[in-house]
């Protein structure tokens, strides 16, 4: 018996035991599903499930002529799921019938990737059979790419049934390249690199993100159908820039400076009546010798201005009543010390003479005295008069840019020679931005407009926003000394011994500006004589009676450049661009003058039968049967078309494309067995290989074109 009663005892404590610990596991069980719950399935959803951003399609950027100057491309990544259940149903069916047709659509489509039909099949029976619910197509498709991809067999069907996951991206891209690159700027994904308008509205461009689930399975996140929360897409915005005007300021600069071997310059066009920014060109030279917008030197970089600045000058010695134009100054022969140090004229030998002819041949000395004369004892009425007009102050153009802050001495600051040298354009640092907006008020009659690069804020086709020009100073000065200004500056292009006459008074219509060449240093290395260089500058508005457009041109030189005269630099580059906007917006008229120093008509090639068609309408002067070649090369000298044969007989040399259009050099390059690439728009202006190279079959030949 004591037996049988340990046994049993020992049988019972097991038993117990074991409803204890079952109790145990199914209390637990019952805690971690009601009071922990939340969290554990919060936890196997964050391994399995995560969300992923939808990015919002950046808003477009227009030129006022309706022209898309920066825009986002769809880019596609393509995936094939092939695991879809409309895949897999009846053993495959549906993907077996199909695999042939679509693997020879997509060997068609993607010649260049070099796989063909077969390549195309045998993986995807691997990754069926491997049930891969991931599979990479192809990344990056472009659009029409993906056009033709949506209509081919099992793609069309749909995803449940194709398997086909289709991943949009956008890519950011500038439609005209080079044209305002540095202003209307660039969009990064890190937005401290951003530039320009880009940066600037980056707030109303960008719009809002969406979301989506993905879900974890057979190795890969894939996107689960249905948990998209819609993006808000980003607003557009319409810029002042014309297209057709800030083609013509390039290209006139481009010319200027790659033929001067100029260091950087721009070119700035404004409205005189509103203050909107038409064109800003800006262009460096690279290390290559090229030249790109690499930084916006006209609204970022401040320089002392030189000559231009003589009109602020004489502006201040006008409204104060201390001279007029007819007051006559001693120049002293065209050189004078001040305080020990020497001031000159570019020409010497001038004496006496009248206010209006010292600003035409721009005396330097002549500004000096005058200055030095009146504002002497009274240094502050001077510098009210430059606060007016607000040379020392951020011109208010809705742009962010790097440095471009004017400084303005005050009159604490200054020593005995700083009035005559800021009296002439030194010890004073401005934008060319700065100095445009004063002489565009100059030709609005004395009302100041703040200039300004965006017009319109749209949201998908709506105008939400318009922004109308702002009055920064109705009345700078009075009209009189308007007057008198209008006068000075008209001498200095259409008076005889004007510096601006010898290049500017040969015009069909009338131009009013100032020229300027100031001495820089060169690396900020001294004004010796081994390192100083010119930067050359003109500024003025057209047509003098009424004016429309206000343009400033300002070039940095180079030890190398063999011009550095304001008017035969910045004022040449100037008449171009007043040439072309004059012919095409203010007359009916045609003016074969226009075309005589066109830097789009340099160098043209083409067929026989077009360069004809444009001599003909241009109406230029040709040595008419030149050569037996139905392909032709142009040179415009004078007004004259000089027409000689392009050298395209020989089917075994690389041809000289230059100044082709694109459309003729592919039929030349590509009927020699040539692959052609190209980069840019417009003609071309250079080729990767060298002409007269000998051809090697499906060799890739690179153009550029501006």
């Amino acid at each position: 018996m004591d037996i049988k009663k340990d046994i049993l005892w020992r049988v019972y404590l097991c038993f117990i035991g074991v409803i204890i610990l079952c109790v145990c596991v199914v209390g637990k069980a019952i805690y971690i599903q009601q009071a922990e719950g939340k969290y554990w399935i919060g936890m196997s959803d964050s391994l399995h499930v995560k969300e992923q951003p939808i990015l919002a399609e950046r808003g477009t950027i227009y030129s006022e002529d309706g022209n898309m100057l920066s825009t986002s491309v769809p880019n596609f990544d393509v995936y094939i799921d092939f695991g879809a259940q409309g895949l897999r149903d009846k053993e495959g069916k549906r993907f077996f019938e199909n695999v042939d047709s679509l693997c020879i659509n997509l060997a068609n489509l993607f010649r260049e990737d070099g796989k063909d039909f077969g390549a195309y099949k045998q993986d995807f029976l691997k990754a069926y059979k491997e049930n891969d619910r991931y599979y990479l197509l192809k990344r990056k498709m472009n659009f029409d790419e993906y056009l033709h991809l949506r209509d081919f067999p099992l793609v069309r069907l749909g995803r449940n049934k194709s398997g086909f996951i289709i991943d949009s991206k956008d890519k950011r891209i500038n439609p005209y390249v080079l044209l305002a690159n540095r202003t209307i700027g660039l969009s990064r994904q890190n937005l401290s690199k951003n530039v320009g308008l880009e940066l600037t509205y980056d707030s109303l461009l960008r719009g809002m993100d969406g979301q989506r689930v993905l879900r974890y399975a057979a190795g890969a996140y894939i996107p689960v159908e249905g948990s998209e929360l819609d993006p808000i897409h980003g607003k557009d915005i319409v810029t002042t820039i014309d297209t057709y005007i800030q083609d013509v300021a390039e290209n006139a600069l481009m010319d200027m400076l790659v033929n001067n071997n100029s260091k950087h310059g721009c070119a700035i066009v404004m409205e005189t009546a509103t203050g909107k920014i038409k064109a800003i060109a800006n262009l460096g030279k690279q290390e290559d010798g090229s030249y790109f917008e690499d930084f916006n030197y006209g609204i970022g970089k401040t320089t002392e201005p030189g000559s231009v600045f003589k009109l602020a000058t004489l502006m201040c010695l006008l409204e104060d009543k201390y001279v007029d134009l007819n007051t006559q100054i001693n120049c002293e022969g065209g050189s004078k010390y001040f305080y020990g140090l020497r001031i000159k004229d570019s020409h010497l030998g001038t004496y006496q003479t009248s206010v209006k002819d010292a600003f035409a041949k721009s005396s330097n000395v002549a500004f000096a005295k005058l200055a030095n004369q009146f504002y002497k004892a009274e240094p502050q009425k001077f510098l009210n008069h430059l606060h007016k007009m607000r040379l020392d102050a951020s011109t208010g153009i809705d742009i962010i840019a790097s440095s471009g802050y004017p400084t303005i001495k005050k009159s604490k600051q200054w020593s005995a020679t700083t009035l005559p040298y800021m009296a002439h354009g030194y010890e004073e640092l401005v934008t060319p931005l700065h100095m445009l907006t004063l002489y565009n008020a100059v030709a609005n009659n004395g009302k100041m407009m703040k200039p300004y690069l965006v017009s319109q804020i749209k949201y998908q086709g709506i105008v939400e926003k318009e922004i109308n020009p702002v009055v920064l100073e109705e009345k700078l000065c009075s009209k009189e000394t308007i007057k008198m200004l209008k006068e000075a500056l008209f001498a200095v292009v259409h008076d005889k011994h004007g510096t601006g006459y010898k290049v500017l008074n040969d015009s069909a219509y009338n131009i009013s500006g100032k020229t300027g060449t100031a001495v820089s240093a060169l690396d900020n290395k001294g004004y010796n004589k081994e390192n100083k260089i010119y930067q050359s500058s003109f500024i003025g508005f057209f047509p003098s009676e009424a004016p429309k457009y206000t343009i400033a041109v300002v070039i940095q030189n180079t030890k190398l450049s063999k011009l550095v005269y304001g008017a035969e630099v910045s004022g040449a580059v100037f008449k171009e661009i007043s040439d072309k906007l004059c012919a095409r917006f203010l007359t009916s008229k045609t003016y074969p003058l226009f075309f005589k120093k066109d830097t789009l008509l340099q160098n043209v090639q083409g067929t026989n039968e077009d360069i004809n068609s444009i001599t003909r309408f241009l109406k230029l002067n040709t040595n008419k049967g030149a050569g037996r070649e139905s392909w032709k090369n142009v040179v415009i000298d004078n007004g004259d078309a000089i027409v000689k044969d392009a050298n395209m007989l020989s089917n075994n040399v690389v041809p000289n494309t230059k100044g082709m259009g694109l459309k003729d050099a592919l039929y030349i390059l590509e009927n020699r067995g040539l692959k052609v690439t190209f980069q840019g728009k417009g003609k071309v202006i250079g080729q990767n290989i060298i002409p007269g190279v000998t051809i090697t079959k499906g060799q890739t030949i690179n153009l550029i074109l501006n």
